[in-house]
């Protein structure tokens, strides 16, 4: 079996979450390729040689996949996929974007978010906002996955000494273009990478007060994310939403700070290694997948907190 992994990357880095992609292959087995479909994007495949595990690095370098189109990505993966036993991506915006149009052209099923691989053809999958597990087998010729980051420990972006091997295929459909992107800056860690996470909820009443999780997450060097009611009431915007229509995120710490703990938020972070719950309401279902529950005022403790850290 050989396995291809498309990588996640800006061009410039390898994006954390192509390390727990690899990892996925790796408990399939067999040899891992990895593809960077980029312009300029040089230093990437030169990361991606070195994460442990991979055999060899395809590099598409072609100015169809500058910004990674989907329209124009998708025919690329399909062709070159096609001889492969399975082709897995990240469950991100992008994986999501690019490999149902890869299944579709290679007339497979799909296999979505996968969190835990049972056999080469045999996977796990959350279903039901996260509270039921389906384990989903396929005879596909190729199997097309999209993994969940939080499933699978990463592995290391050292060691390895892949060989690079250029790709001369270009497809443009020009179906689409790129107009421009807006990127929110922040010194704070990604969401979806910080090893800390601070999240508000409806809780937190307006997006003014939003400011004492930003001086705790700057205490702690941790992320701010926001549950869906306060991204829906326009307290912060959508990028910072935890749950299942937003991030997926398993940090080592995550502090849910006036959130219910409505099904659709808990499965975006029930995963994380230790839950503190800061809530008025002790009857919040939070406190259920809580570690450690504080029922208190968030405008006494969140400060408090603040001063003591």
């Amino acid at each position: 079996m050989t396995i291809l992994v498309i990588a996640e990357h800006d061009n410039k880095v390898v994006a954390p979450a192509t390390l727990n992609t690899v990892a996925a292959a790796a408990k399939i087995g067999g040899d891992i390729h990895v593809l960077v479909a980029g312009q300029g994007a040089g230093a990437v495949a030169e990361a991606a040689a070195k994460i442990a595990g991979v055999a060899k690095v395809l590099v598409a370098d072609n100015a169809a996949y500058a910004h990674q189109l989907p329209e124009n990505v998708a025919p690329l993966v399909a062709e070159l996929g096609a001889g492969y036993s399975h082709i897995l991506a990240a469950a991100t915006s992008n994986g999501k974007n690019i490999l149902p149009r890869v299944a579709a052209q290679l007339e497979v099923d799909q296999i979505s978010e996968i969190i835990s691989v049972e056999s080469a053809d045999t996977f796990k999958r959350p279903i039901y906002a996260g509270n039921a597990i389906a384990t989903v087998q396929s005879n596909a010729a190729v199997k097309v996955i999209t993994v969940r980051a939080t499933g699978f420990d990463p592995v290391a972006a050292e060691g390895g000494s892949a060989a690079v091997e250029a790709v001369a295929a270009a497809h443009n459909a020009g179906t689409s273009s790129f107009v421009g992107e807006e990127l929110a800056k922040s010194d704070r860690p990604e969401l979806t990478a910080a090893k800390i996470v601070v999240s508000g909820g409806r809780g937190m009443q307006n997006g003014d007060n939003f400011k004492h999780l930003y001086a705790l997450a700057d205490k702690l060097g941790a992320a701010v994310g926001a549950s869906r009611a306060a991204v829906d009431a326009g307290f912060v915007p959508n990028d910072m939403q935890v749950g299942q229509t937003g991030k997926i995120v398993a940090p080592q710490l995550y502090i849910a700070v006036g959130i219910s703990g409505a099904i659709q938020h808990l499965a975006g972070m029930k995963d994380s290694k230790v839950i503190v719950a800061i809530n008025k309401d002790e009857e919040a279902p939070i406190f259920q997948v809580a570690d450690y529950g504080l029922v208190t005022d968030l405008f006494e403790a969140v400060p408090e907190m603040v001063s003591l850290v």
